[in-house]
């Protein structure tokens, strides 16, 4: 048998590739939308691809299942497992297979064993592997987003983020009954192949460790600790971070089939003189450099988005999705990485780059490039207290829940642009976060929607800690951490 394991660190998430050596066959599972990847490594090893298939209709990135299939002639094969509302718009092509518990996929002589693991979606299924020529038990299983490395799948996304109202709780007892069947199934050597690591907003206490097995899991991960359903179901849902607002497009598209590629293309480079044009039709313009550079002088009315660990995910939170999107970068390099982020997705529609002639551009015609003011954390706390300026926390609510600066205003950085009516434009608004790579995005957006009056904070809340002064906890003082 031959297992290659796949990690996006900007998506945080896992993909694998099973093989069996002695037939050449081998599938795919989970696959993102950088398909490329699979098609090498399988002709590196000797392998072709014959099956396609994935855990769940993913919400956090468009999938590659689709377009794999597709370029390699493999069988995809997709849960039967949801009701009306969770079926496959494509499931009638002619290369789909529906697949329900104890259904089996065959890969030569390794097999997969479909199991049905509802609970973070109504349709989520898992796949149990069993390498039969070594041993007739089942070696693992790929988990999706039912089972993580310290942590179990969120059921509450189909309500906050795909909107349908009252399935949190449902989905929590699914969850739960779920789990109590799959840890009574099987042995305590049963390795756990999740979906996602640290840094997906699928869970909130995801591990950064790739895999781990049932018998760890059971003592080391909260959600499999508990024996009753009702204090697993007030555990789960409760502290889970916001989930960004693409969710809901990637169900939409995952659900009815996501577009084929047939790979990145880096758009068309414009003269930098464009700029204006773009400017003047409010364009969608997306300046990818770092925080650091776009603070020597940027042009106003463009969002900074750095093309960083978190590109994906402020892109998904910022972006509209019915829009052209421009990017400005240092390099091609850098709008081809850009690209492939933002297609991963789906955001699929980027229409051309500018270099730094755009900036260059900007200046000739206006003498200067705008900057942001920056303060210290002890400034900006002083001039809070003060009522000169507005200090605006754009941490996560749970960031904000376990420890803040006494009266702040926590807005989180994806929901500012929708919020931002809640702020004053007759003195300035100072933005913080928890280290600082956050608030300089924020900013961006606030300049984009027309504040002229904004600072960034530097250091973040962590600056604050290390200067040991007070700090709230929801709505109680505390001492300062020491």
């Amino acid at each position: 048998m031959i297992l290659k394991r796949f990690y996006d660190d900007k998506l945080a998430q896992a993909s694998y590739l099973v093989g069996c050596a002695r037939t050449g066959e081998s599938a795919v599972i989970d696959a993102n939308r950088n398909v490329e990847q699979y098609i090498q490594t399988a002709v590196q090893e000797g392998l072709r691809i014959t099956a396609v298939t994935e855990t769940h209709i993913h919400a956090d990135y468009v999938s590659g299942s689709r377009e794999l299939a597709e370029r390699t002639g493999a069988q995809l094969y997709l849960s039967d497992e949801g009701d009306a509302d969770w079926k496959y718009g494509f499931a009638s092509q002619p290369n789909v297979t529906l697949v329900k518990e104890g259904d089996k996929i065959r890969i030569g002589n390794v097999r997969l064993d479909v199991m049905k693991t509802p609970g973070h979606t109504p349709e989520h299924i898992s796949f149990i592997l069993t390498d039969e020529p070594a041993n007739p038990a089942p070696l693992g299983a790929f988990t999706g987003d039912f089972i993580f490395v310290g942590d179990v799948g969120r059921p509450d996304l189909l309500e906050k983020a795909a909107g349908v109202k009252g399935t949190m709780e449902k989905g929590a007892q699914t969850l739960f009954r779920s789990l109590d069947k799959f840890k009574s199934q099987f042995p305590n050597e049963l390795i756990i192949w999740p979906a996602h690591g640290s840094g997906s907003a699928c869970g909130k206490a995801l591990g950064g460790v790739p895999m781990s097995t049932l018998g760890y899991e059971k003592v080391a991960n909260w959600g499999l600790r508990f024996e009753q359903e009702e204090e697993f179901v007030n555990a789960v849902l409760e502290g889970q971070p916001e989930p960004p607002y693409y969710f809901r497009e990637m169900k939409r598209i995952n659900k009815v089939g996501p577009d084929i590629l047939g790979g990145f293309k880096i758009p068309p480079q414009l003269g930098g003189p464009m700029i204006f044009d773009l400017l003047d039709k409010n364009a969608v313009i997306v300046d990818v450099r770092s925080a650091g550079d776009a603070a020597t002088g940027f042009i106003p009315g463009v969002l900074n988005i750095p093309n960083g660990s978190s590109f994906t995910n402020w892109a998904g939170w910022l972006l509209p999705y019915d829009k052209p999107i421009y990017l400005i970068a240092e390099t091609v390099d850098d709008v081809a990485q850009s690209v492939r982020d933002l297609q991963s997705i789906g955001l699929d529609d980027v229409s051309g780059w500018m270099g730094k002639d755009a900036l260059r551009a900007y200046e000739r015609r206006h003498g200067m490039l705008e900057t942001v003011a920056q303060l210290n954390i002890r400034d900006a706390v002083e001039q809070h207290r003060l009522g000169e300026v507005e200090l605006v926390d754009i941490r996560g609510a749970v960031e904000y829940g376990e420890g803040h600066i006494p009266r702040t205003r926590n807005i989180p950085l994806g929901y500012l642009r929708e919020r931002a009516c809640e702020l004053p434009r007759d003195k300035r608004v100072v933005l913080m976060c928890s280290g600082g790579s956050r608030s300089p995005i924020g900013c961006s957006v606030l300049r984009n929607l027309g504040f002229l009056r904004i600072a960034n904070q530097t250091g973040g809340f962590d600056e604050y800690l290390d200067a040991k002064l007070p700090i709230e906890t929801g709505a109680r003082a505390l001492e300062a951490l020491t």
